[in-house]
């Protein structure tokens, strides 16, 4: 039996004008692995580097910086880790999903407990007394004592929020600058 065969209505000019279906492609992310443990990112042969003022990317970092560019690029990425060794990895990483819970709601036979969170203490001195003291990464200020120190608490997990563990007290009338690397 054979095939019944087509015809076009489409015209030539239409025809023409059509362009190839382009193919998909993921962003190529290439991460080098350095013998320190520092990372060198490009995206498409395009270098992507960690914030202004920010330590240079450790292979600590990995996972967070996977997860800044699939939520930057709001797609899949091809990641190709090449270590220090010589050794080449490479997989397909999907953007993550955030589900939003609601937080549950404490028994109503009994209240709940309070977690006080662990205080890391800084201490600076030079500072004119009661000038305002920063305290950097700026997350709180604080007034320096009478005899011109100064004592700030912060959370573990504020300190932490550092990657350099670095905290700042600086005087705002002083310029008196302590830099230190508490607990």
């Amino acid at each position: 039996m054979a095939r019944p065969r087509y015809k076009r209505t489409t015209p030539d000019i239409a025809r023409e004008s059509e362009t190839p279906p382009v193919p998909v492609v993921l962003p190529q992310v290439v991460i080098t692995v350095a013998a320190s443990g520092t990372l060198t990112v490009t995206v498409d042969g395009e270098a992507v580097e960690p914030e202004p003022f920010a330590p240079a990317w450790r292979r600590e970092d990995f996972a967070r910086v996977l997860d800044q560019l699939t939520e930057t690029h709001r797609s899949a990425v091809r990641v190709e880790v090449r270590e220090a060794d010589g050794t080449v990895f490479t997989d397909i990483i999907t953007p993550g999903t955030r589900r939003l819970r609601p937080a549950p709601e404490p028994a109503p036979d009994r209240p709940a407990r309070q977690v006080m969170p662990e205080l890391v203490v800084l201490h600076g001195e030079g500072f004119v007394p009661g000038e305002d003291v920063a305290v950097a990464v700026v997350i709180a200020h604080g007034d320096a004592a009478p005899d011109g120190t100064m004592r700030a608490l912060l959370t573990a997990e504020q300190v932490g929020a550092s990657p350099t563990r670095e905290v700042i007290l600086l005087g705002r009338v002083s310029g008196t600058l302590t830099i230190g690397h508490p607990g």
